[in-house]
């Protein structure tokens, strides 16, 4: 049953259980009114739930912020901003490649965590680079998946990319490859919310690295990580593109809006224990998970008989953001392709994202067609 709150109400809720459930990594007061329809992007409600249309930039930021809040209520605050442990960047080995080296690393996130990623880095590179964080799916080995140490090839973006003359970083999330670890008892309440912080930190590292433009710094996923890189570029706006594939829908019609998929551990338990698995009590949805992303660069590639993610749930989203993008003066910011497959990246696919990905990082690729040398 939907619990009757108005909005004042909900506010209330929130507050409260911040503060007694979220625990240390707490610092946001959920303050954000509740609505009810997550498909009109452009009205935004003051705290007793009046509706106001948006006309500019400045109204879109307000907006823009009570998704934030929104989405923190459900995944739980991220760590509060404070100066970060050192990388204390350790090499633990090294593979050398025709046009590139590919280092198995582990770097602090925060203390006490060691994030296990592969960095690959073009040989001879001259100038600073754009690079790219690669997310990988579910797999049980993690990051080997997108480097092409996995079984599917059509998940080798990192590989490829770097072949392209991109710097590719490919962090394990939570529960995969090498980092096993628990995030409940480091007082996280989802490990999306861990997640998010760790490729936040990626993108610090990167940022560091002499040979990488920091300028010019991207993320790609596939299906658990092409959902993590939208939630990545929502609270990190150094992120210039997101390409995502089969990586979400709207909550109503993710399998019949049944969410017990989103609910379980490795995801956000509240969806189930505060939100009942009910889209129509969720307080945000990836209409405006993706009208947060623009004014920036998103390739969405969606296929036609996905599975997981229905495409019409898909094309929701993507008519709920667009008139964000209009607003910001971006129209053409927002791709979406369907290929006709399944839960899929197929070759055509990917070259059209890369290409999407040279043109908004002003990169020129070094080898147009790469060769798989790790299958």
């Amino acid at each position: 049953m939907r619990l009757g709150l108005n909005s004042p109400d909900r506010l209330l809720v929130r507050a409260f259980f911040c503060a007694i459930i979220a625990g240390p990594l707490c610092y946001c007061a959920f303050a954000a009114p509740f609505y009810d329809d997550k498909s009109n992007l452009l009205v935004v409600l003051d705290n007793d739930g009046t509706p106001t249309p948006i006309t500019d930039a400045d109204d879109w930021a307000k907006r823009r912020a009570h998704i934030l809040e929104n989405m923190q209520a459900v995944m739980g605050s991220l760590p509060k901003p404070r100066p970060r442990p050192a990388f204390d960047l350790q090499i633990e080995s090294e593979e050398v490649f025709p046009t590139y080296v590919r280092q198995k690393i582990t770097f602090v996130t925060e203390d006490g965590d060691r994030l296990p990623c592969y960095l690959s880095i073009p040989k001879d590179i001259k100038e600073k680079t754009p690079a790219m964080l690669c997310l990988h799916p579910t797999y049980k080995f993690g990051k080997d998946m997108v480097v092409g140490l996995g079984d599917k090839p059509n998940r080798n973006y990192a590989d490829e990319l770097v072949q392209r003359g991109y710097i590719t970083l490919a962090p394990d999330y939570p529960g995969f490859g090498n980092y096993l670890i628990d995030v409940y008892a480091m007082g996280y309440v989802s490990a999306t919310a861990k997640g998010i912080f760790n490729h936040m930190r990626c993108i610090d590292l990167l940022a560091s690295l002499p040979q990488v433009d920091p300028e010019r710094i991207g993320c790609i996923g596939h299906s658990l990580g092409g959902h993590n890189t939208l939630y990545l570029g929502v609270f990190d706006q150094r992120v210039k593109v997101m390409v995502t594939s089969c990586g979400f829908n709207s909550f109503a019609k993710y399998y019949g809006g049944d969410l017990t998929g989103w609910s379980h551990k490795g995801y956000m338990p509240r969806i189930a224990t505060e939100y009942n698995k009910d889209p129509g009590q969720m307080p945000f949805d990836f209409t405006e998970v993706l009208g947060a992303l623009a004014p920036r660069a998103v390739f969405i590639s969606a296929p036609l008989h996905d599975a997981n993610f229905e495409v019409t749930g898909v094309y929701d989203c993507v008519n709920a953001a667009t008139p964000v993008y209009k607003l910001l003066g971006s129209p053409n910011a927002l791709h979406a392709v369907h290929p006709d497959c399944e839960h899929d990246f197929p070759p055509e696919t990917r070259r059209e994202a890369y290409m999407f990905i040279d043109d908004v990082l002003e990169h020129t690729p070094i080898r147009a067609e790469p060769q798989h040398v790790n299958n």
